[in-house]
C-alpha cells in the first residue's frame, strides 16, 4: 500500500516534509529563519580543538545565515506575506555560551508575533545540565527544536573529520532532552570518506530507534522529532581539499539519489524530514559539481520513490 503524506500544496509526498508538518500545525506557511548568533564552537578556540570540523566552512555551517532577523523578515515578508517564521540558529554551536548569553539572545523571540518557534543548532558536547534547563523552560514558552550534529555514527569516521565529540555524547544529549521532552533533530552526512553505503545506512538505522527509557512520558515508540540528510559539499574554505584532494562524495545525482530514497525507507513515518538535500554557495563549492542543480536533485529523489513505489518507512513494515 503506498504512503501519501499530507502535503501543503496538494502534491502527491511520499515523504514526511516538515514544511508540510509545519503548516500542518500552525495552519500557515512557516519560514525558518537562518540566523548567525555570533557564536563560536570549541573545535575552534582551542578548548577541545582548532579549525573545526574537517568539513565546515568558515561560516560554521551557516552560509546563508544573516545577524539581523528584522532584515530577514522584510525580505521575506515580500514572497510569504501571511508566513510565520522560525528563527534558526545556524551557525556553529548556538549552545556554546554562557546561559545568560543564550537568555539574552533567546529570551526575547517568544514575545514576537510574527515569530512561531525557534530552532537551535548545536553539538551534542556542549548541553550542560544549566543550559537544559535553560532550553526546557525556552520549550514551556514556545515551539523548539534543537538540532543536533552527528554525522556519523562510526568513531573512525568521527576522529577522522575531528568532530571532537563521541557518540556517547550525542546519547547522552538527545537522553536528555527526550526526558524533557524537548524536540530533536538529528543532523547526518552521506559520503564522508571511508564509508560504505551500509555504513551510512546504519548511521540513519541508530538515530531513528526507539528514544531511550529517560524519554519519560512520550510512550515507547517515541523518536527524533525529526533529521537532516545531505550528502558531503567540498568546499574550498574548508580543509577538506587539503585533506583529500581530488575527492568527490557522489560522482553523479543518481548515485545520490539512490541513496538517499534507500534511507528514506529505513525512516520511521513519524520522524519529520527537515532535508534531504543541502547545496553550497556556488563560489565556494568544489564536489559534488552537480550539487548546485538543486531543483533536478530532489526531482530525481521525488521520481524515484514513484518509480519505486515506495516511501518514507516502507522497509519498516516488510
Amino acid at each position: 500500500m503506498t504512503v501519501i503524506f499530507d502535503s501543503s500544496d496538494g502534491q502527491e509526498l511520499r515523504f514526511n516534509s516538515i514544511g508540510s508538518w509545519l503548516k500542518k500545525e500552525f495552519g500557515r506557511k512557516i519560514v525558518k529563519l537562518s540566523l548567525d548568533a555570533g557564536f563560536t564552537c570549541p573545535n575552534r578556540d582551542g578548548s577541545k580543538g582548532k579549525g573545526g570540523c574537517l568539513f565546515c566552512s568558515d561560516s560554521g555551517s551557516g552560509d546563508h545565515a544573516s545577524r539581523d532577523i528584522h532584515e530577514q523578515i522584510r525580505l521575506l515578508s515580500s514572497k510569504w506575506p501571511d508566513a510565520g517564521y522560525i528563527a534558526y540558529f545556524q551557525s556553529h554551536t548556538n549552545t556554546y555560551a554562557p546561559p545568560s548569553d543564550l537568555l539574552r539572545i533567546y529570551g526575547s523571540i517568544p514575545d514576537r508575533d510574527d515569530v512561531v518557534g525557534i530552532a537551535i543548532a548545536t553539538r551534542p558536547d556542549c548541553l550542560s545540565t544549566e543550559i537544559l534547563d535553560l532550553l526546557s523552560e525556552l520549550n514551556d514558552r514556545t515551539f523548539l527544536w534543537v538540532e543536533l550534529g552527528l554525522q556519523s555514527i562510526h568513531e573512525e569516521t568521527m576522529r577522522d573529520m575531528n568532530l571532537c565529540y563521541t557518540l556517547k555524547d550525542y546519547d547522552r544529549a538527545v537522553a536528555e532532552l527526550a526526558r524533557r521532552n524537548i524536540r530533536t533533530v538529528t543532523h547526518l552526512i552521506l559520503g564522508l570518506p571511508g564509508e560504505s553505503r551500509d555504513m551510512m545506512l546504519e548511521s540513519v538505522r541508530y538515530v531513528c530507534r526507539p528514544l531511550p527509557d529517560q524519554a519519560g512520558g512520550q510512550g515507547d515508540d517515541a523518536r527524533l522529532f525529526g533529521i537532516k540528510l545531505h550528502m558531503l559539499n567540498i568546499v574550498c574554505d574548508s580543509d577538506m581539499p587539503d585533506r583529500y584532494p581530488g575527492y568527490v562524495p557522489f560522482d553523479t545525482i543518481d548515485d545520490y539519489s539512490d541513496l538517499a530514497v534507500d534511507a528514506l525507507e529505513i525512516i520511521p513515518p513519524q520522524i519529520t524530514i527537515h532535508r534531504i538535500y543541502a547545496d553550497a554557495p556556488g563560489q565556494t563549492l568544489i564536489a559534488p559539481s552537480w550539487a548546485r542543480r538543486k531543483r533536478l536533485v530532489l526531482n530525481d529523489i521525488n521520481r524515484k520513490l514513484r518509480d519505486r513505489d515506495t516511501w518514507q518507512g516502507r522497509m519498516l513494515q516488510v
